[in-house]
């Protein structure tokens, strides 16, 4: 325990009486109040540090009269991408010296929703974050009353005054038009679950791309993420094999692909070329490693942040607060049509 505070927990009148300043002072200065002069918030702020002293939460929101809270709605908050989205927004909260507080629903569920937003409001958030993939959520959304700043994560569902996402479709296009530029002509697309909104994007691309080059297209096959899903997929159209290229929704089905066409006795890039989704950080270790889509969650989460918080700095010069664009990530995965 820091030196001067008798074995217990300092308190607001600790840091006061080392900083030979009075306990108002300090809550001036925890307050970022401009009257304090520079010397002073420095000396108040280095016996914080000494000490470890950290303020009260619930007494700092009487004096204020804000949470400094963020609340977060999460459906489906284990997968990758939501969760990865969930981690990124708390970093960027904490830099800003705000807290999180996530409410996980189930997607089927409106009295889920319902109640979550009930959580968040009773917790007095500054600003919402809506992390739902799922169509049925935000259908259920629209008959709540939300009196705070929010935002989803997921493409313009709630219009591009509410929305802040990775462009979906523009990557599906970057997957696609790799494929096609290395001169594949039969490319089946393995698609996300129905009513998930990035997946239907991420077949749109796809779709789009494959019109653009008047190449003829297959019905996608609806997945549900995962690697055993691909595995069987990958079975089952390796019985036929009308293909050379498939681009997977996400790079965990991409994993059960590269295993299904390991099991068929053929090589990936040689025999299938695979591309992904997400850029998962195991994708770089696959074997062989995954070509896929990144998606910047960090500047995500920097920027949701910065527009709930009304803060000019979301967004660079010339740069769209509603959209940030993936990256390819090209790897051994992919190959020419016909390279031994």
């Amino acid at each position: 325990m820091s030196e001067g505070t008798g074995g217990r927990p300092p308190s607001i009148r600790d840091v006061a009486r080392l900083a030979g300043v009075s306990h108002q002072t300090v809550s001036r200065v925890l307050n970022d109040h401009p009257s304090i002069r520079p010397e002073t918030r420095a000396r108040v702020l280095q016996v914080m540090s000494d000490l470890r002293y950290t303020p009260n939460r619930a007494a700092r929101m009487l004096v204020t009269s804000r949470s400094q809270t963020i609340g977060i709605l999460a459906a489906s908050s284990t997968q990758y991408g939501p969760a990865s989205s969930i981690a990124a927004i708390e970093a960027a909260a904490r830099e800003r010296g705000y807290w999180v507080s996530t409410a996980n629903i189930d997607a089927a569920d409106p009295d889920s929703i319902t109640d979550g937003i009930a959580h968040l409001s009773a917790q007095s958030i500054e600003g919402l974050v809506v992390i739902a993939p799922q169509m049925r959520v935000f259908r259920a959304l629209a008959s709540q009353r939300i009196d705070v700043p929010y935002v989803t994560l997921q493409s313009a569902v709630l219009g591009p005054e509410h929305t802040l996402s990775v462009d979906q479709i523009a990557g599906a296009r970057m997957a696609t038009r790799h494929l096609i530029e290395l001169g594949h002509r039969q490319i089946y697309h393995i698609a996300g679950p129905q009513d998930w909104i990035e997946a239907e994007a991420r077949m749109r691309g796809f779709l789009d791309e494959m019109d653009a080059h008047d190449l003829p297209m297959t019905a996608p096959i609806l997945g549900d993420w995962t690697a055993e899903f691909g595995y069987h997929a990958g079975r089952e159209l390796l019985r036929v094999r009308d293909f050379t290229a498939v681009f997977a929704s996400n790079d965990q089905m991409a994993l059960g692909l590269l295993h299904a066409v390991r099991d068929e006795g053929l090589s990936v890039p040689r025999d299938i070329s695979i591309v992904g989704f997400d850029d998962i950080p195991e994708a770089a270790h696959f074997w062989p490693p995954l070509t896929t889509v990144r998606q910047d969650f960090a500047e995500l989460g920097r920027r949701c942040v910065a527009l709930l918080l009304d803060d000019a700095g979301g967004k660079s010069a010339g740069e769209s607060i509603g959209t940030i664009a993936p990256t390819f990530i090209p790897r051994a995965s992919s190959g020419a049509l016909g390279r031994v």
